[in-house]
């Protein structure tokens, strides 16, 4: 089994090896989607404090678009610590392309989770600024698997606990 996933990944990953200059965007772009994912959540929070002071209703959303994402976020590190799952470079004899010096806690994948949680908030206060969050989420799951720190499954399940814990916004 060793073998085939280690084989699987160096398939999935030779393109970029075979091109330096895609790792390095394949980094740069992992690291900007983080930044972007972050910074609009801020905007966004920030958005709704500013509303806040003018218009009726903003703190109520104001308090859901923190207690929402924030309560999935803390729940999902603690099962996350409780299983402890090894990452695939601790398993396999694969160089993953993302540098990351972490063990464990692979599953579930928090940024992902975090991505596809705040691309909810967002289509929750405004579709047109969601959508193009949540192709962002996509676009970061896949990278994560590609760059070698995460298993299909890490990501795949993060995604569905962020779209779950991002419905609850919409109860």
């Amino acid at each position: 089994m060793a073998r085939d996933y280690a084989a699987s990944y160096h398939r999935l990953s030779a393109p970029f090896r075979r091109h330096p200059r895609w790792v390095t965007a394949l980094r740069l772009t992992n690291w900007g989607i983080e930044v972007v994912m972050y910074g609009a959540y801020l905007v966004m929070v920030a958005g709704l404090a500013w509303r806040g002071f003018t218009a009726s209703g903003a703190w109520s959303h104001l308090l859901r678009l923190v207690l929402i994402p924030g309560g999935g976020f803390v729940l999902l590190s603690l099962v996350r610590r409780h299983l402890n799952a090894p990452r695939p470079y601790e398993q396999w004899p694969i160089d993953p392309l993302i540098t990351r010096e972490k063990t464990g806690d692979s599953f579930p994948s928090r940024h992902v989770f975090s991505a596809t949680v705040i691309a909810m908030a967002a289509l929750w206060l405004d579709w047109r600024f969601g959508l193009p969050l949540l192709v962002l989420a996509v676009l970061l799951a896949v990278i994560r698997v590609v760059g070698g720190v995460h298993y299909p499954r890490d990501v795949v399940v993060g995604a569905l606990c962020g779209l779950a814990v991002g419905s609850l916004l919409f109860i």
